[in-house]
């Protein structure tokens, strides 16, 4: 009888996976492109990666002549973005792999590589809601005291403009705060005469579908709906979360890169494991910097 002889993949393999967990992930990455991102090669699982800030100068002035210049001092802080283990797998089977027309450790890779992705954005996106600045639509003063009626509309956008600017949060490229919104939310603002279309001016971000008020907002299905009748939502009201920021809002902390993990071969060759897995971590860099707006 034939002997079928198997093996682990090769790294040579394991290499290509690996560069095709970032290649699929790239698209389907919003808040991502956004965070501070600070890698620290050192930090294990359950430690944590530490992100220097640095104060605002004391504002200096007019000079005299002849009277040497005082200096400042630089004064900074520290914050402390926990890491841990994240990951995901899928096992096959040899039959599979030998019986199947398609590539199937091929596309096992990019879905692993659009789940990555996914639970990185996930993670940012709830590090952003977790802000402390809320703004209810309507000028209403709690989630529970949400109408019907209480769209996403100008003056909320608005109202969050006006709390950054006045925390002299910064603005991307000088230019613009960024908000991440709902389908459901893009829906109403493509019928305000004001919006502008990115198809008018050209794409800077990935996911971003237009501006208005000096506001780029970016769609995303991942932005949270909370159901009527629950997690305070108002009985027949369905509350849709948005969140606007500016820079150096949120970071991203990566003690191991995401990479691709041979799980062996199991049960003599008959079951093959495929994985990826890193350690990082996020964090709310400058609580100040960050909006979340709730509507319904």
């Amino acid at each position: 009888m034939a002997t079928t002889l198997t093996s682990n993949l090769t790294q040579t393999i394991l290499d290509v996976y690996s560069k095709e967990i970032e290649f699929f992930a790239q698209p389907v990455l919003r808040f991502a492109q956004f965070a501070v991102k600070k890698t620290d090669l050192q930090a294990t699982a359950g430690l944590t990666v530490k992100v220097t800030i640095y104060d605002n100068l004391a504002m200096g002035g007019k000079l005299v002549e002849n009277v040497p210049i005082g200096t400042k001092t630089l004064s900074t802080s520290q914050k402390e973005i926990s890491v841990t283990e994240f990951g995901n797998a899928v096992a096959v089977t040899e039959l599979l792999l030998q019986a199947s027309f398609d590539d199937v450790m091929g596309s096992a890779a990019k879905l692993l590589g659009l789940d990555y992705a996914k639970v990185v954005d996930k993670e940012l996106m709830t590090t952003t809601l977790s802000g402390t600045q809320v703004i209810y639509a309507g000028g209403r003063t709690s989630r529970a005291t949400l109408t019907t009626a209480d769209k996403f509309a100008s003056k909320e956008i608005k109202d969050a403009v006006e709390v950054l600017s006045t925390q002299n949060a910064g603005k991307y490229m000088a230019d613009h705060y960024v908000t991440f919104v709902h389908p459901h939310h893009s829906r109403g603002l493509r019928d305000n005469a004001e919006f502008h279309e990115v198809t008018a001016y050209g794409k800077q971000y990935a996911g971003e579908i237009g501006k208005i008020h000096d506001v780029v907002f970016i769609e995303t299905t991942q932005m949270p709906i909370i159901p009527a009748g629950t997690g305070g939502a108002p009985v027949g009201v369905s509350v849709y979360q948005a969140v606007m920021f500016g820079e150096n809002a949120f970071a991203l902390a990566t003690a191991l890169p995401v990479e691709m993990r041979d799980g062996g071969i199991e049960d003599f060759g008959r079951v093959h494991k495929l994985g990826w897995y890193a350690i990082f971590g996020t964090g709310i860099l400058q609580d100040n910097n960050i909006v979340r707006i709730e509507t319904n």
